[in-house]
């Protein structure tokens, strides 16, 4: 009897269904372009590249360990791309050659930067920070929910919020049949060309009714107005639609405590160390004491400023403009750049890591080609 195992064929949908779970493309920014760039979703990927940015070097690298798909954290199409030029020193020679030679590309950038295990949480780990919140929070992805609000005469409470369940409405989470009810009185005057079910036309009349409201998804929202319609005695029933906002769950950036009060020269190394980043700048005096953390990755801009740092907060991030070091200085905080690609590459070995648990027998490799532009001299 054959005892030889069978690996699992994975697809680039596969793939791209595990990403969705580890960074939701719903969580981008909205200026961004995530997710599948280029590549037949139908396609088998047995190996794929992580890196940072899809450079000509990557590409060779890619090419050389016949890899199926690169995973890049920057967008190599990014704005509109108007011709694919093998000779172009732009970004699109290194898609024409990932689309000449069937290589698939998925991006993640910001939807990886606010999930729970992006880069901003891998710096606060080194940072030896054990509870985070975000920065800055985003929506959480999902299908947009209304609420709808029906007024309904306590006699067709029943009918009403029966046909509407059946319709689709009242799910949050795993409950269904979800609502709430709250009594009061009802009025109406109607005109001669009425015919109401309950008092007289021309009289003015009041009635006891139930305030029934209940959640839909906005693709489900139809079928429930038909069927509440079509439940309720009313000629012209009342009701109103609220559009909901998503939970604010996760979003961008990271900000916590440290175990203990330490130095911003001390905690500069350590950083330092852990991210082998090669050129590490600070704002401020090394002997400077911090205590809470304000971590974003890549380019940090005037976000942290939303928090109000003050004296014994620490901006830790990839680069920083000139003026907003200055204005780091004016609110008497410090900050660490680590280098923007210093700052995102430590990701990828975790995602790997995790792409590799989630599709068993794929090669996940981080790229050797993949470098930090800038170098110390």
């Amino acid at each position: 009897m054959s005892t030889s195992k069978t690996r699992r064929t994975h697809t680039v949908a596969d793939l791209s269904r595990v990403m969705d779970q580890i960074a939701p493309t719903g969580l981008a920014q909205d200026w961004d372009n995530v997710g599948l760039l280029l590549g037949d979703p139908t396609a088998r990927v047995k190996r794929a590249l992580l890196c940072i940015d899809l450079t000509p070097s990557v590409v060779d690298e890619a090419v050389r360990k016949k890899v199926d798909l690169v995973l890049a954290y920057h967008p190599p199409i990014f704005k509109p791309i108007t011709r694919l030029l093998a000779d172009s020193s732009g970004t699109d020679a290194a898609v024409y050659r990932c689309a000449r030679r069937g290589i698939a590309i998925y991006a993640t950038h910001t939807a990886l930067d606010a999930s729970d295990d992006g880069p901003n949480a891998v710096i606060a780990s080194m940072c030896g920070i054990a509870e985070t919140e975000p920065i800055e929070y985003v929506d959480e992805p999902g299908e947009s929910q209304c609420k709808v609000v029906v007024f309904v005469p306590e006699a067709d409470l029943a009918r009403v919020s029966a046909a509407m369940f059946s319709a689709g409405a009242g799910h949050i989470g795993d409950y269904s049949h979800c609502s709430f009810q709250s009594p009061g009185q009802g009025s109406f005057l109607g005109s001669d060309a009425t015919n109401p079910t309950l008092g007289k036309r021309g009289k003015f009349e009041k009635v006891n009714e139930v305030r029934l409201e209940t959640v839909v998804t906005q693709r489900d929202l139809p079928a429930v107005l038909k069927a509440m319609i079509g439940a309720h005695s009313y000629e012209e029933p009342a009701f109103d639609i609220y559009p909901l906002g998503r939970k604010p769950v996760r979003g961008m950036g990271r900000v916590g405590k440290l175990p203990r009060r330490t130095s911003l020269g001390t905690l500069a190394r350590k950083l330092k160390r852990a991210t082998a980043a090669a050129c590490v700048q600070i704002v401020g005096t090394p002997s400077q004491g911090v205590g809470r953390v304000i971590i974003l990755v890549g380019a940090a801009g005037s976000i942290p400023f939303a928090l109000g740092p003050s004296t014994g907060d620490v901006i830790v991030t990839g680069e920083i403009r000139h003026h907003d070091a200055l204005e780091i200085q004016r609110r008497g905080c410090s900050a660490i750049a680590l280098g923007h690609w210093s700052s995102e590459r430590p990701v990828l070995a975790s995602l790997a890591d995790r792409l590799r648990g989630s599709l068993p027998g794929l090669n996940a490799q981080v790229s050797r080609a993949d470098r930090d532009p800038f170098r110390p001299i």
